[in-house]
């Protein structure tokens, strides 16, 4: 039987989902297999119906956490997935088996999307391995934790804004050419953008940027059938986490939510289905809260 947590009383679908994690770290960019416990990324009862049969998804940082857990659902509602990651080869080897396992074919895009090239490279590959390109999800992304802005290096801050937003456009730049009407662009932003975090300050300037982003390349694509959103998680158990915070605040993750825990990727993977798939065909410019009752002004 599943469990009823005492913190908000309802029953999840996974038979173990923690409140708290042990105190750990790791380096970043973070590995999920090192995880203790290991996010859930699937959902065993979510049942694909075809939302997105025979369609072609670029997934960035979909080796691991959010990434991983949209590609699986895309996978089971009958998508081809591309996943573009850094370097957690073990990870993504990973999330392809279990892609395939769904029945649907995987390609694996290795390289440091603060590079153009890299970026273009990830798109090129995916329409030479799949002959199309309907979904864009950019969803990789950093943060390193400072106490204060004088702690912000100049190289530190521009591989936040390489990582977390350069690169976003560059892969539209990329997609773009390929995706035609009824193609959808998801951009993963954050919690952040609206309620800040004083910890994060360049992190959640990148994030401000990509929610912008999203609404200003909403307009400017409606005309062509294009459309463009957002997902703003609140605290999610990614490999992220234990790479970029001290282990003591890593036992208390998510804890000062509303629900009283962070979430598990598989989570938010529906929003990613949603707003990939024809249900969203009258959604653009828009960004979807998925943060635990953390309440902010849009």
């Amino acid at each position: 039987m599943n469990p009823v947590y005492p913190y908000y009383g309802y029953k999840t679908v996974c038979s173990e989902q923690p409140v708290a994690f042990p105190p750990q770290e790791q380096r970043l960019p973070g590995l999920e297999s090192c995880m203790k416990p290991r996010p859930i990324s699937e959902n065993p009862s979510y049942r694909g119906s075809g939302k997105l049969q025979d369609k072609t998804i670029l997934i960035t940082g979909g080796d691991s956490g959010i990434g991983k857990a949209a590609a699986i659902a895309c996978a089971k509602e009958g998508a081809d997935v591309a996943i573009a990651y850094l370097c957690e080869r073990s990870d993504a080897e990973e999330t392809k088996q279990r892609i395939e396992q769904h029945g649907r074919r995987c390609l694996l895009i290795e390289g440091d999307l603060r590079l153009k090239s890299n970026c273009t490279d990830a798109v090129e590959r995916t329409i030479q391995t799949f002959g199309q390109l309907d979904v864009l999800v950019n969803n990789h992304g950093v943060q390193f934790r400072q106490t204060s802005l004088l702690d912000i290096t100049e190289e530190q801050l521009y591989t936040t804004f390489q990582t977390n937003i350069f690169s976003f456009f560059f892969l539209t730049q990329a997609a773009l050419p390929h995706l035609q009407q009824g193609a959808s662009i998801i951009n993963t932003a954050s919690v952040t953008a609206y309620r800040g975090n004083e910890e994060l300050i360049d992190y959640s300037a990148t994030k401000g940027a990509i929610v912008t982003f999203t609404r200003s390349l909403a307009k400017n694509l409606a005309g062509q059938g294009i459309r463009v959103n957002a997902v703003a998680p609140g605290p999610v158990w990614t490999p992220l986490i234990p790479a970029s915070y001290p282990a003591d605040q890593v036992s208390t993750f998510g804890t000062d939510e509303p629900l009283g825990r962070a979430a598990q990727p598989y989570e938010l993977a529906a929003a990613y289905v949603y707003l990939a798939s024809d249900d969203s065909t009258y959604t653009t410019g828009e960004c979807i809260h998925i943060n635990g009752g953390g309440m902010v002004t849009t």
